[in-house]
């Protein structure tokens, strides 16, 4: 279980194997308190640390995984968020993360204003009802407010404006048109949309 804020941008440092992959990451979290089989969110993907050292952790990722998220997308040097998974009395300063991907989205404006970022993402519009103005949603495992959503022909679009803060403490300085982003949507929201179809 996460919370959706970042707390260290990780760097990819090696990628080995075809099918499932073996993906090492540059971090600045002490791992000597970090144990094998610990859980870290990895933009956004919750993966299972089966290697580590100082400043580093390796990470096995399944052909599956890299079919229904971004990391297919990783190259040595590729910087990704990170969090580590919560503990019991953590302030949740976010919202509830569990770290499994529900789609992949595509980001189709990066645009600067007032210093800011406005950013707008397309998911398939078969889960546009997942999305809530002023609700949560996590890309890249960042905890997000939605500021305006908008359906089209076969996509949702929602918008999200990054802040220079979190410009700075996420991966989204490298952010781009055209990129794609891991997409979580708010639990709650799932609930409520599983009920909605029951009644």
């Amino acid at each position: 279980m996460f919370t959706g804020i970042v707390t260290d941008i990780g760097r990819i440092t090696a990628l080995e194997g075809e099918g499932d992959l073996s993906v090492t990451v540059a971090t600045t979290y002490d791992m000597a308190k970090a144990q094998i089989g610990a859980s870290i969110a990895c933009a956004g993907v919750c993966l299972t640390v089966v290697d580590k050292g100082k400043g580093w952790f390796k990470a096995d990722v399944s052909a599956e995984t890299l079919k229904v998220t971004n990391l297919g997308d990783w190259q040595v040097g590729s910087e990704i968020n990170l969090e580590r998974s919560l503990k019991v009395g953590d302030e949740l300063g976010g919202h509830i993360v569990t770290g499994h991907v529900d789609c992949v989205g595509e980001i189709v404006r990066f645009d600067e204003v007032g210093g800011s970022i406005v950013m707008d993402i397309a998911v398939p519009r078969s889960l546009g009802n997942f999305v809530a103005q002023k609700g949560s949603v996590a890309i890249d495992g960042a905890s997000l407010t939605v500021n305006a959503v908008e359906d089209g022909g076969e996509a949702t679009c929602f918008s999200i404006n990054l802040i220079p803060h979190t410009q700075a403490v996420t991966s989204f300085r490298n952010s781009k048109s055209s990129d794609r982003v891991n997409v979580e949507f708010d639990i709650l929201a799932r609930y409520v949309s599983r009920l909605q179809d029951k009644g």
